[in-house]
This record gives structure tokens, C-alpha cells and sequence, in this order.
């Protein structure tokens, strides 16, 4: 079967017109009817790590994986109550070096300061049933930084984050999309069950599980094109 992996970044109310990667925010109006369809379509919300059964053909059912990259704050303010609401759980990938830090990997592009959730924070979110997984150490381009580095930035933030979470952790999201056939190997040895690549089609069996397509969520996409997005690409 295939199962739709649907990716969020913010959860908040978009800047200005014109402001930088203003498509990477969804409201949370739109982000609470998006999740109500879903329930209404008879989707369960599940977090990867709940999904994989059904991706990898274990399980049947009518489910969706939520995930969100980066570790935003208004993630958990705006996010967290609604999935709570609908049942629903989600991974979030870390930037494991801004815990309660920000997103200081958007400065270069001119993108409105965020704050990221704290260690107090990720409790919460493992306490209703969600998962963390890794977004690296930086948010490097891991193509571009060397071999030794792109390891360290693999590793090193699986590390930091169990110690936070003191629980496995098994997802990684590569930076930008970006990685390459020596990257997947790293991630792989890591110790990393599944990793999240950027092609925009629902996930199956046949999918190499260290670069799993997901579906970006954006502020423009109508009802329609969620429902394309979860039922039919």
C-alpha cells in the first residue's frame, strides 16, 4: 500500500507578503482543518516510526505520517493540541545543536527569526506519544561539508538527542533534502531504522528506506491539493 508522509516546517501565521520562504509556513487553521479531514476521511495520524509497519506492507490500514523538520516552537504551541485533539501522533526532526536555541541555519536566506523547543519541550512532545528523530547537528548541507564532518553531523546529533530524549532514535531527516549514496551509508551505519528524503510522491514497500519520499506541505495548498497529496500522487 502506499502511505502519504506529509512534511511541515512552521506552524504560524505567515510573514508579510514577499517574505522569504513565506510558502514554508502553515496556519493553524489551516494545519487543524487539514488534520480534521484527514480524521474525516477515516486517515489515522501516526508518527514514522508508528508508520513504517504500513509502509513497509506489514500492516493494512488507512494511515498518514506527519512530520515536521526543525523543532519549532510553534510547533509545539500550535501543532501539539491539535493532534492531541484528533488522536493523532507525529515526528519531529531536531536540530539537535539549536535545543532551545533558533533557526540560525535560515539567517543567510533572510528568514524571520523562530525560536526552537527546548529540552522541557521535547518532553511534552514524547509524553503524548510522539516521536524525535535527528536533523542533524547544524542543518548542513551534508554533500558539501566532507565526509568526516557529515558522519559527525549524522552521529553526533543521534547521540545528543538520546541523551535528551533517553530513548532510541531511528529517523533521521537529511538537511535540504540533501544527500547522496555515501551520505545514505552514513545514516544507515549510524544506526538510523529510516531516513526522509524530498521526492514528492507517497511512500511504499519499494521504497529505499533511507530516503523515503514525503509530501511538502505548503500555506497555499488548498483542501484539494492536501487531498492529492494524501489519496493520489
Amino acid at each position: 500500500m502506499k502511505v502519504p508522509i506529509l512534511l511541515y516546517h512552521q506552524i504560524a501565521t505567515p510573514p508579510a507578503k514577499g517574505a522569504p520562504f513565506r510558502s514554508m509556513y502553515v496556519s493553524p487553521a489551516s494545519f487543524r482543518r487539514q488534520m480534521w479531514l484527514l480524521r474525516r476521511l477515516g486517515f489515522q495520524g501516526l508518527s514514522l516510526r508508528e508508520a513504517m509497519p504500513f509502509i513497509r506492507g506489514e500492516k493494512t490500514g488507512k494511515v498518514a505520517a506527519i512530520t515536521f523538520d526543525d523543532g519549532f516552537c510553534n510547533v509545539h504551541a500550535n501543532a501539539l493540541p491539535v493532534l492531541q485533539e484528533f488522536g493523532f501522533t507525529a515526528t519531529n526532526f531536531f536540530v539537535a545543536n539549536q535545543i532551545g536555541g533558533s533557526n540560525e541555519w535560515d539567517r543567510p536566506l533572510g528568514i524571520a527569526h523562530a525560536a526552537c523547543m527546548d529540552e522541557r519541550q521535547i518532553e511534552d512532545w514524547l509524553a503524548a506519544g510522539n516521536e524525535v528523530g535527528s536533523h542533524s547537528l547544524d542543518h548542513r548541507h551534508l554533500t558539501a561539508i566532507g565526509a568526516e564532518e557529515a558522519r559527525r553531523q549524522i552521529l553526533s546529533s543521534k547521540f545528543r538527542l538520546e541523551q535528551i530524549t533517553r530513548q532510541p532514535v531511528t529517523s533521521f531527516s537529511y538537511p535540504y533534502g540533501d544527500c547522496s549514496p555515501s551520505v545514505r551509508s552514513m545514516v544507515k551505519d549510524a544506526g538510523y531504522a529510516v531516513a526522509t528524503g524530498t521526492d514528492k510522491r507517497r511512500a511504499q514497500a519499494q521504497d529505499d528506506m533511507t530516503e523515503l519520499p514525503r509530501w511538502t506541505i505548503r500555506r497555499g495548498d488548498t483542501l484539494l491539493h492536501f487531498l492529492l497529496k494524501c489519496l493520489v500522487r
